[in-house]
């Protein structure tokens, strides 16, 4: 779970797992500080470092010589009501046509990809549920 809490400064709120803690932001253009990532860049993170992951699981379960791995994840809203998220994987090591195929069908089963490739629905918990 997540929880976030304003800061007191437009727009600035400090969120945390109870572990570790971070700062969204909104961009200066829109009248934030542009400290601290936006709501929808963390959208991105979350796909980008679950792809960069489960690459590196998969390869160490296989035992794929990869070295290294990005991921760059761009989201797309030129469509009405649609949502794309378009990421591009870049793999560093001695890696073969074959093993390159396999971890890009593994980067398929990323769990924040099948998430969000799915129905999403939003809605306020109850006072009854558990916090």
């Amino acid at each position: 779970m997540i929880r976030s809490t304003a800061l007191g400064v437009p727009y600035q709120t400090a969120f945390n797992n109870g572990t570790i803690s971070a700062v969204a932001d909104v961009p200066l253009e829109k009248g934030g500080g542009g400290r601290g990532f936006g709501p929808h860049e963390l959208l991105e993170a979350a796909l980008a470092t679950c792809l960069t992951m489960t690459v590196q699981m998969s390869a160490a379960k296989h035992g794929i010589p990869l070295q290294g791995v990005q991921c760059e994840v761009r989201m797309d809203r030129t469509v009405p009501n649609v949502v794309t998220l378009n990421y591009d994987l870049t793999f560093d090591g001695p890696l073969t046509a074959d093993q390159s195929a396999k971890l890009r069908d593994a980067a398929t089963r990323c769990p924040v990809g099948k998430t969000l490739s799915g129905a999403i629905h939003l809605r306020p918990m109850t006072a009854e549920e558990p916090k």
